[in-house]
């Protein structure tokens, strides 16, 4: 799915870089995106996603952890972050901030 949407935002970037319609144009595409950016309906879909991600990625860090045991040293940060995301969600926040940023 990531790479569909890459593939689509440049096709639109390649089309309005290309096109000679000029302003217009490029002004009637960008009120699209936003129109389809704030569509209720993708924003629960992207944060189910999200979710989704987060789920899937403690559960195969407990498979990775079981199957590989003692054998590879895995970061404490990268432990304590993964422990830290699992409170949160068992809290009721299914946020995070990672690649977030607070500038």
């Amino acid at each position: 799915m990531r790479y569909r949407l890459t593939f689509i935002a440049g096709l639109a970037l390649g089309y309005v870089l290309g096109t000679r319609a000029g302003r217009e144009r490029y002004e009637q595409l960008k009120k699209s995106a936003r129109q389809v950016a704030e569509n209720p309906a993708v924003r629960n879909t992207a944060e189910s996603a999200a979710q989704q991600g987060r789920a899937f990625a403690g559960k195969a860090y407990h498979v990775v952890s079981d199957k590989v045991g003692d054998r590879v040293h895995v970061p404490d940060a990268f432990t304590a972050r993964v422990r830290s995301l699992r409170e949160r969600n068992v809290n009721g926040s299914g946020e995070d901030d990672w690649g977030t940023s607070n500038t």
